[in-house]
């Protein structure tokens, strides 16, 4: 469903990050230039550690490009869902480029510590510093627009990682400034914040990517959204136990459970459910492959107080969360129903105490519970 649009969508989506890349390569290249050259001839440890912040961010651009590449292949046999986790594993590798260039220049700024060197500052690279940080954050807001545009956490980074550039080459220039005007050299301390900051951000940037790659919990906006439309239809009294499976930026796939009348026929619940599919594809991009059913008893009295009573019993307890699903058999003795249980409590435990409470009070009846992980709001 929807293949073709898809297709096209993720070919501009590629486009997009990678020429938002090569701009930041080019842009990053010319900046390390500059500020190694200035770096070296004024013997400034904090300008050449902003080049080589620099120089991992154009490495990280690079990285970045690669991932998108590789994360585009179409699915095949082996990889039926196709390589869009791909884009995850590159971002972790820029966000280790980004760990070791804070953890190196750590290590650099501190022997200067140990074994001061004076700097020799000239005018024209004031100018060229300055430069620089206008630059870095017009390319900071670029990158970062760019990213949220097309959903590219790498983009995202790494405009956020060029605007940080920008306030640290604005703190080695005030360094300078000091230095000419006071004589007093910060330069070497300026190296240590500027390496604390590189080191920060690239472990945040590994935990949100980890973070991916584990799966995380279903965006509660998106979850809620989901839900209102399919609850929209007359037919549908609930919609319960959302899963949003990630395959990559822009690649999800959704299962979930809706409460239906006991007396729908399976054709009604067939073109019910592909008419959903389309509908939250075209609303939210998601992809709804699986649709499992609950049945609700219609025109019946004692299964609707045997409900009520059922519910209000589970829900007594701290951690149930949710009790749905409900249908009972009044002839059959049975009943059955899900319960939503949070983290609180392991679910045999759980299980053992509503078992117990309910055979208590309802001895005659075959009582069916199903645990349901909280995955979704």
């Amino acid at each position: 469903m929807g293949n073709g649009a898809m297709s096209k969508t993720e070919d501009s989506r590629d486009r997009v990050i990678i020429r938002t890349s090569v701009i930041g390569i080019i842009t990053n290249l010319f900046l390390v230039a500059f500020k190694a050259t200035i770096g070296f001839l004024s013997n400034s440890i904090a300008v050449i550690l902003d080049a080589v912040n620099n120089l991992s961010d154009a490495l990280s651009s690079i990285i970045t490009i690669v991932g998108t590449k590789l994360a585009g292949k179409l699915p095949d046999r082996k990889h039926p869902m196709g390589y869009g986790r791909i884009e995850y594993l590159s971002a972790m590798v820029v966000s280790g480029i980004i760990l070791y260039a804070g953890i190196t220049s750590a290590v650099e700024s501190v022997k200067k510590i140990i074994y001061p060197e004076k700097a020799d500052y000239s005018m024209v690279s004031l100018i060229i510093i300055g430069v620089a940080i206008v630059v870095k954050l017009v390319l900071g807001r670029y990158v970062k627009a760019k990213g949220e545009e097309v959903n590219s956490g790498s983009l995202v980074a790494s405009g956020s990682d060029a605007t940080f550039d920008a306030i640290l080459s604005a703190s080695v220039l005030a360094s300078a400034i000091i230095f000419l005007t006071t004589g007093v050299s910060l330069e070497a301390y300026v190296g240590v914040i500027i390496s604390i900051i590189i080191i920060k951000s690239g472990i945040e940037m590994m935990m949100e990517t980890l973070d991916e790659i584990l799966g995380m919990r279903a965006d509660k906006e998106t979850s809620a959204r989901i839900k209102k439309l399919l609850n929209e239809e007359p037919e549908i009294r609930g919609a319960y136990d959302l899963f949003i499976h990630n395959y990559g930026p822009d690649k999800n796939l959704a299962s979930i459970h809706l409460e239906l009348p006991d007396t729908m026929t399976v054709e009604e619940v067939d073109r019910l459910t592909r008419r959903m599919e389309s509908k939250i594809y075209k609303e939210t991009g998601i992809l709804l492959v699986a649709v499992g059913v609950y049945a609700y008893n219609t025109g019946d009295n004692e299964a609707a107080r045997l409900q009520n009573d059922v519910r209000q019993r589970v829900m007594d307890h701290e951690w149930a969360l949710q009790c749905h699903g409900f249908y009972a058999d009044i002839e059959k003795k049975e009943m059955r129903f899900d319960v939503v249980m949070s983290f609180d409590i392991p679910p045999k435990e759980a299980l053992e105490i509503l078992y117990g409470e309910l055979q208590e009070h309802y001895p005659d009846y075959s009582i069916k519970i199903v645990p349901d992980v909280d995955v979704s709001d």
